[in-house]
């Protein structure tokens, strides 16, 4: 999985820099990791189809927005060349906007493994780290949904209206998915 990511260009200077990223709690998740591992499979770029990267940390210091926005802001001055776009939330606030985008009120993320658990599909429900021993992982449902290109639906918080047009976005642009129904899934 490693040699894979580090084959997007921007996910490597990510991995490369990641202590200049200097974050709490902080994973490069979702979309940009499962996405690079899907172009692989699928023999396309590996920036291909993905149209940002989600960097997550927890700081329940500080619940602002304004200090999310200058978090954001800061690491696209440390990673100015990345082609994708950066989409940097800190998980301990997600509670205070949640409800109001998406019409159903959550509690406060202790942490952000808290918070990959209740990613909108399991294939995408994993976030990656540069540890001692080479990449740390943390996926709550294991890999082996996206490591064999499905996409389930993980119905801890996302709506089937939310997780179906993720769902249909992400089988346009990789055709070799298979994506399980909302309602044939247990989960």
């Amino acid at each position: 999985m490693e040699r894979t990511l580090r084959g997007n260009p921007d996910l490597a200077a990510l991995l490369d820099g990641f202590a200049a990223i200097g974050l709490p709690d902080c994973w490069i998740v979702a979309g940009a990791v499962a996405q690079t591992l899907w172009n692989a499979a699928h023999g396309f770029a590996p920036g291909h189809g993905i149209k940002d990267i989600d960097i997550i940390y927890h700081d329940a210091a500080d619940l602002s927005d304004a200090a999310e926005a200058a978090q954001e802001a800061r690491l696209w001055a440390v990673f100015p060349a990345l082609s994708a776009r950066l989409d940097v939330k800190n998980q301990a606030r997600v509670h205070l906007w949640y409800g109001a985008k998406f019409g159903r009120a959550i509690g406060q993320y202790q942490c952000s493994a808290e918070a990959i658990a209740t990613f909108p599909a399991t294939a995408t429900a994993i976030g990656v780290q540069p540890g001692p021993g080479g990449l740390a992982i943390c996926a709550p449902f294991g890999t082996d949904d996206l490591d064999a290109l499905v996409i389930r639906p993980n119905k801890r918080i996302v709506s089937e209206a939310v997780y179906t047009a993720k769902a249909a976005r992400w089988q346009a642009i990789w055709p070799r998915l298979t994506v399980v129904d909302w309602q044939a899934s247990g989960r």
